[in-house]
This record gives structure tokens, sequence and C-alpha cells, in this order.
């Protein structure tokens, strides 16, 4: 099997059924003036940092949200912000149900789990809301979630029996620093899946979630033992790649690591690592590829070692439509994936007696309201008001390596 292609569509291998979901062909601009006038204007974002964004603005507006902007202000990113009681509400989740979910998992969590409550209660475009997001319905429904991975990655996946958050096997011991049977550190992946394989094995899907990040870090601290268990796990070409290193990819290569030794340490017979990115965000999905080209190629017949796969977040969100979950299908894609939206807005702005239209060609889904919000604003403080433009719109802080 070869750790160098991205999945195909769920699809692509079983139906002829062209997916409802259309993507655009690349990420598209946004103008200065559009962010200034909602709220979404910070120099740091990348392209598609700064379009993802403004589509959290616009569904923000579509449900009433209240930002955290404070009035009178301009020239500010807290448009993406949700004010503090519409975080304490917990609108930034998509049903009530992964609200309860998201505060009981952060309750509960496993010692060293690094989770940001503020980040992800309040701030739209991070990626540790859309994971509950996206993994809560699977959560909650383990139905749901054997039928849309049955379709990902059929040949692993019988049923899927159990679903944690922020999970790392290395916290099973008492003190990871000093046990080398792991990596000496708190890595940890944002999902893991428990599963029966086809085979009737027992087995464990490890996930990582990317959204708006960038890939520029922050990155862990380089540790001795890394080395080590590059060459352990035998999963590389070369364990003395300095790709491997990069920040781009050191992330992926301790969470792969960290899944492999689950194996070699005895706490799941089987496993597969895999990461989720949008398909526009290409810094994401370059990094995907790149990690993928490092990995040597596995034997099917050898099952204690751990593949690596990349979907991207339309082809996760396409499986659960498929899956019979079209509500929740609808509301990840209007939410996280819909840059038609932003597209049409940017070009209302630009060209505003002009009828929009699809980048594909086709009829467009309307103009964006770009009315001033009148919606009274929370007079509570908002820790997000505290923070500078550079850590407000940071990429997710490492949570896994410190």
């Amino acid at each position: 099997m070869s750790n160098t292609d991205s999945a195909a569509a769920p699809h692509s291998s079983s139906s002829k059924k062209r997916s409802k979901f259309v993507q655009l062909c690349r990420t598209p601009w946004i103008p200065e003036r559009l962010l200034q006038e909602y709220g979404g204007l910070c120099s740091f974002d990348t392209t598609f940092r700064r379009a993802g964004r403004m589509l959290q603005i616009c569904w923000m507006r579509d449900h009433n949200i209240p930002n955290a902007i404070p009035d009178g202000k301009r020239n500010t990113h807290l448009g993406s912000y949700l004010s503090p009681d519409a975080a304490d509400a917990g609108l930034n989740f998509l049903t009530p149900d992964i609200h309860l979910l998201a505060l009981r998992e952060m309750l509960l969590r496993e010692r060293g789990a690094a989770y940001d409550f503020d980040r992800a209660v309040a701030n739209s475009l991070s990626s540790q809301p859309l994971v509950f997001n996206a993994f809560g319905p699977l959560a909650l429904n383990l139905t749901l979630a054997t039928n849309v991975f049955r379709q990902l990655v059929p040949s692993f996946v019988q049923s899927v029996e159990k679903v944690l958050f922020e999970h790392s096997p290395g916290r099973r011991v008492d003190d990871p620093a000093r046990d080398n049977r792991w990596l000496a550190d708190r890595s940890a992946v944002d999902v893991a899946l428990h599963v029966r394989t086809p085979e009737g094995e027992s087995g464990i899907i490890y996930c990582e979630m990317k959204y708006s990040e960038d890939q520029t870090g922050p990155a862990a601290r380089w540790r001795e033992r890394y080395d080590e268990a590059l060459k352990q796990v035998r999963l590389y070409k070369d364990p003395n790649s300095p790709v491997l290193r990069d920040v781009a990819i050191e992330q992926l290569t301790r969470e792969h690591m960290l899944s492999q030794l689950a194996v070699d340490n005895g706490v799941t017979r089987r496993a597969m690592f895999i990461a989720i990115g949008p398909r526009l965000n290409r810094r994401v999905q370059t990094a995907f590829q790149v990690y993928a080209n490092e990995l040597l190629p596995v034997d099917d017949n050898d099952r204690s070692r751990v593949t690596f796969r990349h979907f991207t977040l339309e082809t996760f969100i396409d499986a659960i439509d498929v899956a019979g979950d079209q509500a929740t299908a609808d509301q990840l894609w209007q939410r996280y994936c819909n840059f038609q939206r932003v597209y049409e807005a940017a070009l209302s702005l630009l060209a505003p007696n002009a009828q929009p239209a699809a980048a594909d060609g086709s009829a467009g889904e309307g103009q964006l309201d770009r009315k001033q919000d009148d919606k009274p604003r929370s007079r509570r403080r908002s820790s997000a008001r505290t923070k500078s433009d550079q850590v407000a719109a940071a990429p997710e802080a490492n949570r896994h390596g410190q």
C-alpha cells in the first residue's frame, strides 16, 4: 500500500453519484475594504485564513451571533470572535448537544491535555471547535460514525465503537517524560476512534484535523527521544531527513510515531493515522503530501505497520452526507467550506451593479447583506479584546510537544 496518495472521495469507488458539494478551484482573494467593514482585518492572515475568517463572519451573521468588536472599533479582526455572552451560550458549536459534549470533554480531559477553553468557545476560526463540530455528531451517533468511516477507510473499519478527543496513548503511564516507550512529551491527536476491523480485530484511527493553520508553528522543542523514535518506528525512508523535523511537518511526524508506538507497545493490535484539512488550504495540503512522500511503502501483509491517509475536509463532509446525516453535512459545508459565499461578497463590493455568478459559471447564491450590524452587543469584557492582532490571529498553539 502506498502512503503517497490522498484518499478518494466517498462516491468514487462505490457510486456514480456526484457530490452535491462543489468547491471553488482556488481560494478567493478578499479585498481589504470588505475585511475592514466586517471586522475581519488581520495583517498576518494567509490568503486562505483571510477568506476563512470572512466565511466565519458570514456564518455568524447568518445565525445572529454577536461578535466581540467593541462599539465603534474599526480595523480589527474580532468580527470572527464571539461576544462573551454568545461564547458562554455555546454558539460556537453547531448544536446544543455538541456544545455539551465539548464541555464534558474539556472538563473530563485526559491529564496533560492542552485545551484552550477561550479559543474553543469564542474563536470561530479555530480548528478546536471544528474538531467538535465535525466529530461530535459521530461521537453522539456511532452508527453514523461507522457509516462515515466505512466509506473513508473500508478496508480498516467494520464498525466504530468509541470516539475520544485530545487523546494520547502515552498518558497511560505515570510520567511520560521518563518513559522511553513513548515520546517524553505531551504529544496527542485531536481524535481517536476505536474501531473493529473487517477481520474482527480491534483497531484505532488516530486523527489530526486542520483548518486555517499556515504550518509555520509554533513547533515542539525537538528532543533526543524523537531522533531515537524516528528509527525505532521503521516508518521512514530516511529517519535522518530534515523534512521530518521541519516546522510544517514535525507535528505529523510526532503523531504518526505516537500512533505506531501505540501498536508496538500493545495499546492496540492495529492502527491508522489520518489527517484532514480543507482542499483550498494549500499549505496544509502540501504538508500532508510532503509528509506522505517521506514514508516507506507499507506491506499489505504486515498489519503491525501504521499507515497514513489524508483526506480533504470536503471529502469528510461529503461522507457524512452520503452516510445519511444531510443536515450536519449542510451545516458543516456552509460554515467551513462555502467559499462561494465570500467570493460573491467580494464581487458585490467591487462590482455592486453586476449580477453575481458562481466561480464555475453557474448562478450564484445571492449577495451578502452588507448593512452594518446593528445587533446589540454584550457589554461584558471579552478576553479576546485584550489580545494583540498577532496573538489572536496566530495559528493553533502547539498543544502537543511542549
